[in-house]
């Protein structure tokens, strides 16, 4: 291979892990801060500050911030995610309960989405530049500008509500 695109590649890999350190350094820091105690919530206000103090050590929740971060950030590099703050289930099973209906859901999509792209994609490029490929264009900025969530409560209003 290409000593420039394996160069290339290798920045483009350094750079995507790099993004993704800082992206969980801000998310994990954002998390800390927020008002609350997770050993508060899964106990409720009548527990005892014995108790709290034990579920507290049980999550790691007793030591500083930045080590809970980088016990985390070890454990992802070995493969573990942790636990739940809420179920104390391990997060690897929760998300590979949760694993075929996403798949699924997101080859459904693509099913319908792909062809559909490529239709609007070929149509725009024979016609360059008409009021169809502005209209394409901008239609397809405009979809892609609608958050996921309410796209899924307009399904579930749509499909589950109205069309039973």
């Amino acid at each position: 291979m290409n000593p420039v695109i394996l160069k290339l590649l290798g920045q483009r890999i350094v750079l995507a892990l790099l993004s993704l350190l800082v992206v969980s350094v801000i998310v994990f820091s954002i998390t800390a801060v927020l008002p609350g105690d997770a050993a508060q919530e899964q106990l409720g206000q009548d527990a005892t500050p014995e108790a709290l103090a034990a579920l507290r050590a049980q999550m790691g929740l007793d030591v500083p911030a930045p080590e809970r971060y980088l016990r985390w950030l070890l454990g992802m590099v070995k493969g573990d995610p942790g636990r739940s703050a809420t179920t104390q289930m391990p997060v690897a099973e929760l998300v590979a309960s949760r694993l075929p209906n996403s798949l699924l859901l997101a080859a459904v999509t693509a099913l319908f989405s792909v062809p559909i792209a490529l239709a609007l994609g070929i149509a725009s490029a024979v016609w360059r530049g008409s009021w169809f490929d502005r209209a394409a264009s901008t239609s397809a900025v405009a979809v892609v500008s609608v958050p996921e969530f309410l796209v899924a409560t307009l399904a579930v209003l749509v499909f589950a509500v109205k069309l039973r």
